[in-house]
């Protein structure tokens, strides 16, 4: 039965249109399963009722014509419970109507299967058989399964209809479709989708003679994109922060690197011609970056795809195709890559809209840098039928609104501009303390994990860096850096802070992202050797980095040292030893070295429980608040079944940052907060509340939460928190922290709009 599903879903695929789809299912589920009929009745949500639209086995003119009311016959039982009804003899049960439109009578073998598309109920699948019958468990999951493949179906064609009537003149004809991930802001314009103009997963391999001058060409194609990037980053100085144009370095570092083009070169060298070398290499060093865990570096798969799709364009032409684009636009793709963003004149670009993408690509940073509200993650999306079209991007819903209506329209305009000028009003906090109105004081931190960051941060207010991520320096090489290298860059980023704090975290790789010259394959990579547990087992390398880090702190004395994914006593302790050896090895060369802070971040639950031992151990603890929400409440944020499901503001993980909090104030000891939360206003309220020491975020954050913080009182902040720690579920926290906000004058940090 396996290879029939297989089989029917790969036509289900194949069709062009839901009628051909629903056609095709009906007639071979009949003949899989051996029943005298199978039909698809599908929701119409807006009269409540479910219609026939397709079947093998009733009436052909029941089609379209026979309509159950949302709670009738045993159809409207399995979609009303939102789970299969399975009768042996249908017309005994008190659910059973007779349609007499359907010649139904005869029937009395019954099984409907709903067809649901995140918690929503599409329609139902249904089987019948004129002689008494059971259907087997095995039948019941082999028509589950193709209903969940017929939701997707059914939700394009919804799309594709809602697209139609915005054709139309109808007024109520505005389509809205949800993203997992966004950069905020409100942005109205037309749409422009982008293709890649070469597609570098279909170029083939090809044997050459002459491979100097292929190298050559290569390196050309190398020479002009770097230039390239020295001219887009020029013309993005007076628009961008050095951080955020830190970017370019990372690309340019990449075209330097051994890995990316001395691996092409050993290709071509090999025998290859340059652009079968590019798309091997490329694509070897993506893949390792795609199956690491860690969402800032799995991101950087897509920086690298999109850096060989420009030497590929480089190759293949010397000239690069310009295209125009009107003054309000919106760039959509399957997936945007940093190239295509970078190709529309600045001034232009209002906003992103991607099928895939997360929060934590390079194209959301650059999006968030540039004031560019974007969404990601809009699986539904049918890029191809909205080119041209009217478009509003929502970067605080996560939803992107097709051909508003003009009432909606009108106030988003008004919103957009409310938004701009809260911008502007609030530059002049950029050198005000952090402070609630009755004296409670916070401070700001940046994250950082581009080496040009640092200058970014130390002009945006921030009063340090408070995750400085240091493996972004080793997945740029092909092999470890060594202490010397390693020295070189600790120093320069303490150097550009100081005297302002920096937290450097130590190595965070392992099975879920390792390095391309230390391979690791796992089965369960998510739990398995990573973190503080590879540096533990692998001492010579951990020593190395601590030796470097320790020396860099003998020339600046801003260094911080932080351990990630602790997750019991022993490691902690033996990292500690560690690093006391290294101290005890320099000191014994003759180096000067001090004694840094030390802390470690909090990110697995167990060490929430351990917090009370831990804490005593260090002298700060710092929360990962992304991974510490994504473990406790065992969901993938970037996994759009269940992004829905992945709120910081859950109970479960506000109870557990809060006894974190507690236990390090009883110890004398500040908490701090890195990730997602810490630039979130509501998130962010609520941990100033708890009393946390320091928020550590994105910078595009920092002026709103500083004007945040400026605005209410700590004493009104800790009323609010014993209110909502009352409370069960998200949602319900933060509607009520926006509501807080809002009485107090701070709703245009939300913009939540229905």
């Amino acid at each position: 039965m396996l290879d029939t599903l297989r089989r029917i879903v790969q036509d289900i695929n194949a069709t062009r249109d839901l009628s051909e789809a629903l056609n095709l299912t009906v007639t071979q589920v009949k003949a899989a399963i051996h029943t005298d009929v199978c039909s698809v009745y599908i929701s119409d949500h807006a009269r409540r009722e479910h219609v026939l639209m397709a079947t093998d086995g009733l009436r052909p003119g029941a089609i379209g014509k026979v309509r159950l009311k949302f709670e009738q016959g045993l159809t409207g039982l399995a979609a009303s419970r939102a789970e299969p009804v399975n009768i042996e003899n249908a017309p005994a049960h008190p659910a059973f109507r007779y349609i007499a439109a359907t010649g139904e009578a005869p029937f009395h073998g019954f099984i409907g299967v709903p067809i649901i598309r995140r918690r929503r109920v599409l329609g139902v699948l249904v089987a019948q058989q004129r002689e008494q019958r059971k259907y087997t468990s095995d039948e019941e999951s082999f028509l589950m399964a193709l209903a969940a493949q017929l939701a997707g179906c059914i939700n394009q064609a919804e799309i594709r209809q809602a697209l139609e009537r915005c054709d139309g003149d109808a007024l109520s004809s505005t389509l809205f479709l949800e993203g997992t991930a966004s950069a905020r802001g409100l942005a109205l314009g037309e749409a422009v989708v982008v293709f890649p103009a070469t597609a570098l997963d279909r170029v083939p391999d090809k044997d050459i003679e002459n491979t100097e001058a292929e190298a050559a060409n290569f390196r050309q194609a190398v020479a002009a994109e770097l230039a390239e990037l020295q001219r887009v980053s020029e013309r993005m100085r007076l628009l961008l922060s050095a951080g955020d144009r830190a970017l370019f370095d990372a690309y340019a570092l990449l075209l330097s690197s051994d890995s990316l083009v001395n691996g092409t070169l050993d290709r071509i060298q090999a025998g290859n011609w340059a652009p079968g070398a590019l798309r091997a290499t490329v694509f070897e060093y993506a893949d390792i970056f795609a199956e690491m865990d860690d969402p800032y570096l799995k991101e950087r798969s897509a920086d690298i795809l999109d850096l060989g799709q420009r030497l590929l364009d480089r190759l293949k032409t010397d000239q690069v195709t310009e295209r125009s684009y009107p003054d309000n636009t919106i760039l959509m793709g399957e997936e945007i890559g940093v190239s295509q963003l970078l190709d529309v004149p600045t001034e232009k670009l209002k906003g992103l809209v991607s099928v895939r993408g997360t929060g934590t690509s390079h194209v959301a940073l650059l999006s968030r840098g540039l004031g560019i509200p974007a969404v990601f993650g809009v699986s539904n999306l049918p890029p191809g039928r909205l080119d041209g079209r009217e478009v509003v991007v929502d970067g605080y819903t996560m939803r992107v609104c097709i051909q508003p209506s003009p009432a909606l329209r009108q106030e988003y305009v008004k919103l957009i501009a409310e938004e701009a000028k809260l911008s502007r009003d609030l530059q002049y906090l950029r050198d005000l303390p952090a402070e609630t109105v009755d004296g409670r004081r916070l401070e700001l931190h940046a994250n950082s994990g581009l080496f040009a960051d640092i200058a970014a941060a130390r002009n945006s207010g921030v009063e340090g860096v408070g995750l400085y991520r240091s493996e972004l320096h080793f997945f740029l090489r092909d092999r470890f850096p060594d202490e010397e290298e390693q020295t070189t860059i600790y120093t320069r980023v303490l150097g550009m802070m100081h005297p302002h704090p920096v937290v450097m975290r130590t190595l965070d790789v392992g099975g879920d992202k390792p390095l391309p010259y230390f391979p690791i394959v796992e089965q369960n990579p998510f739990l398995g050797w990573r973190g503080i547990r590879i540096s533990l087992d692998q001492p010579d390398l951990f020593k190395s980095q601590l030796r470097a880090m320790l020396r860099a702190g003998t020339v600046y004395s801003n260094l911080s040292i932080l351990f990630p994914m602790i997750s019991s006593v022993g490691e902690l302790r033996d990292a500690l030893e560690l690093l006391h050896c290294a101290r005890a090895e320099l000191r014994e060369g003759g180096v000067a070295v001090k004694n840094p802070r030390v802390g470690i971040m909090v990110e697995v639950p167990s060490a929430v429980y351990q917090i009370d031992t831990l804490i005593q151990m260090v002298d700060f603890a710092s929360v990962g608040s992304n991974d510490l929400t994504q473990y406790l409440l065992a969901v993938d944020r970037n996994n759009d079944r269940v992004a829905k499901l992945y709120d910081p503001l859950h109970p479960a993980v506000l109870a557990a940052i809060r006894h974190v909090v507690e236990r390090g104030q009883a110890a004398g000891r500040p908490i701090g907060i890195c990730g997602e939360m810490a630039g979130d206003p509501a998130s962010a309220l609520l941990l100033l509340a708890m009393g946390v020491n320091s928020l550590s975020m994105n910078l595009g954050s920092v002026l709103k939460i500083k004007w945040m913080i400026r605005s209410i009182g700590y004493d009104a902040a800790r009323e609010l928190l014993a209110e909502v720690m009352a409370s069960d579920n998200a949602a319900a926290i933060r509607k009520r922290a926006n509501a807080f906000l809002d009485e107090h004058g701070l709703s245009g940090l939300l913009r939540v709009r229905k």
